[in-house]
């Protein structure tokens, strides 16, 4: 019987399926979760780019030259990234002739100094992927800024 029982066991195929599948599995689990939450992660990142691009677009086609039509174009901004208003800002700043340095005022530059204008605009959001959940890595920061130039 023992004998019998020997010859056909290396011959049989029924569990070996199963186990390859208990193996495969969570790895194939894995990466498909992977994978889904990078391209989260990347059209998050997609969506806040054009995002930007629309507001510097909208800047240099009609400059904000007062503090309400910068509160209304963020307001824009953050409904089109669709981010809350903590999470963008604009501010106004100043280049002094050929300065690497940018001021917060034009008065800075002195009188003969060519002054050009500049608003900087920055977005920031968090994304937290679900493998967090389990202990690997932590949430992605995005932090855009854009400086145009308005004058």
């Amino acid at each position: 019987m023992l004998s019998k029982l020997a010859k056909t066991f290396p011959n049989s195929k029924r569990g070996s399926v199963a186990i390859e599948t208990a193996f495969i599995l969570p790895i194939l689990a894995t990466m498909t979760l992977g994978g889904l939450e990078v391209s989260s992660i990347v059209s998050r990142q997609a969506e806040l780019q054009t995002s930007m691009a629309e507001a510097a677009a909208v800047v240099v086609a009609r400059p904000p030259a007062e503090a309400s039509d910068r509160a209304t174009l963020e307001a824009i901004i953050e409904a089109s990234a669709g981010l809350p208003a903590d999470q963008v800002s604009m501010q106004l700043r100043y280049r002094c002739d050929t300065a690497t340095t940018l001021e917060a005022n034009a008065s800075s530059c002195g009188t003969t100094a060519v002054v050009s204008e500049f608003i900087i605009i920055t977005m920031t959001d968090t994304y937290t992927p679900a493998w967090t959940d389990f202990g690997i890595s932590g949430p992605v920061n995005f932090n855009i800024t854009r400086r145009v130039q308005i004058s």
